[in-house]
């Protein structure tokens, strides 16, 4: 996971337990006594906000490297005025009765303005 956390430890400050564990013991269950789950739990309750910070700063910091890899094959181009474009057609503009040999472009129109766009490919 993006975030090294489980959701449910996000939510609630402390990880799950899943029932089989209860009914045989494990190393993390069993070996624990009612007075050490109370500390435990009390410390990952003030840890909590913690976690959760360095989740959303992960979360961040892997969008950021998935944005920088998109965007390395983007050229910028600037159309001038009175430059010929396409337009795409969206679904609530598109002819349905064409099926699949639906055009996917209108146009050409000319631009009225300056602009930037990012082009892959």
């Amino acid at each position: 996971m993006a975030t090294s956390q489980t959701p449910f430890s996000l939510v609630y400050g402390a990880e799950a337990v899943i029932p089989s564990e209860v009914l045989v013991p494990t190393h993390r269950y069993g070996c624990q006594t009612a007075e050490q789950n109370k500390v435990e739990m009390a410390r990952s309750l003030d840890t909590v906000d913690e976690l959760r910070e360095s989740a959303y700063i992960r979360m961040a910091s892997y969008k950021q490297s998935v944005a920088r890899t998109y965007n390395k094959n983007v050229k910028i181009r600037t159309l001038e005025v009175e430059d010929l474009v396409l337009r795409r057609v969206f679904e609530n503009t598109k002819n349905h009765k064409a099926g699949k040999f639906a055009y996917k472009w209108e146009g050409p129109y000319r631009s009225k303005a300056l602009s930037k766009m990012g082009h892959t490919g």
